[in-house]
């Protein structure tokens, strides 16, 4: 998305990315109002929403046997008042395109940054590993938008500060049939230990668990792990067996935790390398577009003039410091919760409180879905 708006502003962009197509799959698919705002500023969302997807207008959990809509985005002050359930790379492929038709844009696939290029303190460049050759790209900024395992972010040696790692989710998929609940995103279970993507033609399912117990789950028997989803999944237990080994079911680590300073000179990171959230809501992906429109608003003049220095990169910092921390606030808060229930033994069944809070007062639903849909700061594309 960076290089997309950049390369619109007239500056010259090479997007570097390690594989050779965006097929992964279990990543966030979510694209939240906030985003499809961007896409309409662009001139972009006609073509977004004639891709394959499913619109949710609200999110649903099961709480006590009943079905409560925790987020509703039918009064949000936007032009889609849903969430747009897509395939991540069926959106990363469309934003590439879209990116491609400028001439000073390109996309270098099947390239693995292995370090950067430093000259008197400051990165000028960086080396990427392909299946030929070396390569050495200099640039008057390298972004590091490569996730929270960002390479950028290490060879950088930027300071993470870490607010640990409360859970682990294991993802599988499940087929849509027609008699199933009609959620396209929804949490079920006593304990809210389970929640379902609908992508259409099937489910994209994730189990929480204590983090690190993947090996202890695995120890029980796949048998084990399918009863255990069962007892928490609105869906019948039959259809668990597809779930038919362990190569089926992969595991995600949830973590939280931001850098103290996003840049040093010469770069800047953001999206996860910034800031890994927490799968709550799936804001994470929505966090990274608005933290590249917020970048491209104030680096891209300085960029195409030649005048960048330290005080634009600090000032996107600036910019995207208070969304991010409230945001993880958040997230923090509904971990305190869980983990209080957890050593609560006559609470631990109950739904969290926020979930419980909701259900008593359906209002709160209207502003859940500001927080998901928009969240504390939502950015704007600045005119050309």
């Amino acid at each position: 998305m960076l290089g997309l708006l950049l390369a619109r502003a007239g500056v010259e962009v090479t997007v570097v990315e390690k594989h050779a197509d965006f097929l992964r799959d279990f990543r966030g698919d979510t694209i939240h109002p906030s985003t499809l705002e961007v896409m309409y500023e662009l001139g972009l969302l006609e073509g977004l929403l004639a891709l394959p997807h499913t619109q949710a207008p609200r999110l649903n959990a099961e709480i006590g046997g009943a079905d409560v809509t925790i987020a509703d985005f039918s009064r949000l002050p936007t032009r889609c008042r849903f969430i747009a359930f897509m395939p991540q790379w069926d959106f990363l492929d469309y934003i590439a395109r879209q990116a491609g038709r400028y001439p000073n844009f390109r996309m270098l696939l099947e390239a693995e940054v292995t370090s950067l290029a430093e000259e008197a303190g400051r990165v000028v460049g960086l080396k990427a590993r392909t299946r030929d050759s070396e390569l050495a790209l200099r640039a008057a900024l390298v972004v590091g938008a490569d996730g929270r395992n960002s390479v950028v972010r290490a060879q950088a040696g930027l300071a993470v500060e870490s607010f640990g790692s409360p859970s682990d989710v294991l993802w599988m998929k499940l087929s849509h049939q027609p008699a199933d609940p009609p959620y396209t995103m929804g949490h079920g279970g006593p304990r809210q230990g389970f929640v379902m993507i609908d992508r259409g033609a099937s489910w994209q399912c994730g189990y929480v668990v204590r983090r690190g117990s993947f090996a202890d789950v695995k120890s029980q028997g796949i048998e084990a792990f399918r009863a255990a989803v069962a007892a928490v999944s609105p869906l019948p237990a039959e259809r668990l067996e597809e779930v038919r080994s362990w190569d089926d079911v992969h595991l995600l680590s949830v973590r939280i935790d931001r850098l103290t300073r996003w840049w040093k000179p010469g770069l800047i990171c953001i999206g996860d390398a910034a800031h890994a959230m927490s799968p709550i809501g799936g804001v994470g992906v929505n966090l990274a577009i608005q933290d590249a429109v917020a970048a491209a608003n104030i680096l891209a003049r300085p960029l195409k003039d030649g005048t960048l220095v330290d005080r634009h990169l600090a000032a996107v910092q600036a910019r995207r410091a208070f969304p991010t921390k409230a945001t993880q606030r958040l997230q923090l808060m509904m971990r305190r919760d869980r983990r209080q229930r957890e050593a609560d033994g006559a609470k631990r069944t109950g739904p969290p409180a926020f979930m419980r809070a909701i259900a008593r007062q359906p209002w709160l639903a209207h502003l859940a879905g500001r927080l998901i849909g928009l969240g504390f700061r939502p950015e704007h594309v600045r005119p050309l």
